[in-house]
């Protein structure tokens, strides 16, 4: 059974993901077996994001997707180390919006950032992530990018597999908008 996503952009226009994203994502990237999850969770079905990031096309739809989720006003598309890098490259060459890349803390060499990329002081920046459970990685790179002088206005990822809709604990003011959930994604 397909389930159909459905997201609200900031603007309050209703947003519906094409289903056949999902059985596409689920055919490539949904796995079985026993996973630990960054959040510390233990799961049965971990959905292998470098699988359809891996694919051409289907990173193209993916990215196409999270587009049509982005709030009116964004003016940067950051990307999360890793995952988050190859999807805001995307739809930054689909949008034409700048992209920065957070890194998980400051490198030690070379320009001792943690926001990569263009100078993002001052902008309205959209987080873009691959598969969010809790979030504590968003919380984390929101820090970062606020730290440069940015203004975070929301998170787009590409799975929200945490329980209920998708929030961050620990950012709970912060809209998160995905292109599929969990449940688009089991059987």
């Amino acid at each position: 059974m397909v389930l159909l996503a459905t997201a609200t952009r900031l603007c309050h226009c209703p947003v519906v993901i094409d289903p056949s994203l999902s059985e596409a994502v689920k055919a490539v990237a949904s796995l079985q077996g026993a996973f630990r999850l960054r959040s510390g969770q233990t799961s049965s079905t971990y959905f292998d994001k470098y699988r359809f990031e891996a694919d051409p096309a289907l990173l193209r739809h993916v990215a196409a997707e999270m587009v049509s989720l982005l709030p009116e006003g964004s003016e940067v598309l950051a990307g999360l180390e890793l995952g988050g890098v190859p999807i805001a490259t995307a739809m930054s060459l689909e949008t034409g919006l700048p992209a920065a890349f957070v890194r998980k803390k400051a490198k030690d060499y070379g320009t001792c950032q943690a926001v990569e990329g263009g100078d993002i002081a001052g902008k309205r920046v959209v987080l873009v992530e691959d598969v969010i459970t809790t979030g504590g990685a968003v919380a984390d790179a929101a820090r970062l990018i606020e730290e440069a002088g940015a203004q975070v206005i929301a998170v787009v990822c590409a799975i929200w597999r945490g329980d209920g809709p998708p929030a961050i604990a620990a950012a709970p003011g912060l809209p998160v908008f995905a292109a599929m959930q969990k449940g688009d994604l089991l059987d």
